[in-house]
């Protein structure tokens, strides 16, 4: 079964006659159903075939990517000094911008598990901080050693 270059059907062909009349138009002959009897091949353009094949797959995946937004990490400390988070502060903003989650995360070491509550107002500041691109998703949560709070871009 033989299909026209304009999508009209042109019948049931043999071989050398298909890729004649292919040949005569200037363009390949391509099987698209193998496996049907009988087999359906078009005469087409291959290489812009082929080109908008992937024009169409990029297309997937970006709009793929847009709907699985990413989670990104930011590790602070205790103790973290004003550069430091004045630095990830200013990163997590512009992730936030872009439309992902952030997860701001403190790991506490020896004797600073004597004092979480300095840990949970770093978190906070974090958070009240980001207030005007983010919403607190998950408050300051205790997991064994590490604290964490996670913030939402606001809708």
């Amino acid at each position: 079964m033989v299909i026209g270059p304009n999508g009209e059907q042109m019948g049931v062909k043999k071989l050398e006659d298909a890729l004649t009349l292919a040949n005569y138009a200037g363009l390949d002959l391509v099987l698209m159903s193998g496996d049907s009897t009988p087999a359906v091949g078009k005469i087409m353009d291959y290489n812009k075939f082929r080109y908008e094949k992937q024009k169409k797959m990029k297309e997937q995946q970006k709009r793929q990517r847009e709907n699985t937004k990413e989670l990104k990490e930011y590790r602070l400390t205790a103790k973290i000094d004003i550069g430091d988070f004045e630095t990830r502060k200013k990163n997590a903003r512009e992730y936030l911008v872009k439309g992902h989650k952030v997860k701001g995360s403190i790991r506490f070491k020896g004797r600073e598990m004597a004092h979480t509550e300095i840990g949970a107002e770093v978190l906070n500041k974090f958070a009240s901080e980001l207030s005007d691109v983010a919403d607190i998703e998950q408050k300051p949560l205790m997991e064994g050693r590490n604290m964490s709070i996670i913030l939402a871009p606001k809708k």
